[in-house]
């Protein structure tokens, strides 16, 4: 890039990084927007974390007569190119190091120093955030051509708990799917589909579950006198359900009177057992 109208090429700012770099980049464009129509480029250099990656961004420094701005978070790693920078002549501006050390002394306490935990916070943000809205757009059965793309989907007669479960694990940044089985109408083709080592079948003793829908009827004013809480047809439905989980291979889980934690960390623990790490989530 030209710097001014004397088609000098402005000197560069290396953005060095034990990490990616990002937050270093971000604070160096809050500063230049402060300096409209400017002209100065912004190379970002990664991953530095060796006395050869130092030298090689040192020596293109040198060449091209820039400046290193770094976010050196690990302090061996920051003392290593501070040093270097001193020893070639090198101008460098530490974003850091300054408030890291004025922190662990306020603290008493020693910084974490592991690169790109910014990067890492704000991706886990972002992966909740995606969650919970894929969750919601696939609960009670809504756009089943999705579940495939589920990390988690559960299936069960209505009233077992399967949305506010859903929410709860989609909170923690897992995407879910639940699908209620209804008796008499057999489940989309998309629930056989998916990976059975990912389908979780909610199973519910009949006491319990007639419970929970008496109250539910009681809460809609609805005639007591129904089908939904009929012991002969919850019984029948829950034996349909059962087959259900057995056709497709699901992993069944009992949630009578167990809190949404418990049966969300069994759930995961099951999960997390059947794959390795980089594929428990899609």
């Amino acid at each position: 890039m030209n710097g001014d109208s004397t088609g000098e090429k402005t000197p560069p700012i290396y953005v060095v990084s034990g990490g990616k770099g990002l937050a270093g980049d971000s604070v160096v464009q809050s500063v230049l927007i402060q300096f409209p129509n400017n002209r100065v480029p912004v190379i970002i250099v990664p991953d530095v974390l060796t006395q050869a990656k130092m030298d090689d961004v040192i020596l293109k420094v040198l060449q091209t007569k820039g400046v290193i701005v770094h976010t050196m978070v690990d302090p061996e790693a920051r003392k290593m190119l501070i040093a270097s920078c001193v020893q070639r002549g090198v101008r460098h501006i530490d974003l850091a190091g300054d408030l890291s050390d004025y922190l662990s002394n306020l603290l008493n306490t020693q910084p974490i120093s592991q690169p790109g935990l910014y990067r890492l916070s704000n991706i886990a943000y972002f992966r909740r955030v995606e969650a919970i809205d894929f969750t919601l757009k696939v609960d009670d059965g809504q756009n089943p051509e999705k579940i495939g793309q589920a990390d988690i989907v559960l299936t069960g007669v209505s009233r077992t708990g399967k949305t506010p479960l859903s929410v709860y694990l989609a909170m923690f940044g897992w995407k879910v799917a639940n699908l209620p089985i209804v008796p008499g109408i057999d489940p989309p083709d998309t629930l056989f589909k998916a990976d059975p080592r990912r389908v979780f079948g909610l199973n519910i003793s009949p006491v319990y579950l007639i419970a929970q829908r008496a109250n539910r009827v009681k809460s809609l004013h609805m005639d007591e006198d129904t089908d939904y809480i009929n012991k002969r047809k919850v019984a029948e439905e829950l034996e349909y359900a059962h087959r259900i989980f057995t056709r497709g291979g699901f992993t069944e889980i009992q949630i009578t009177n167990k809190p949404i934690e418990s049966s969300a960390n069994e759930i995961l623990t099951i999960l997390t057992s059947r794959f390795d790490k980089e594929n428990w989530q899609r």
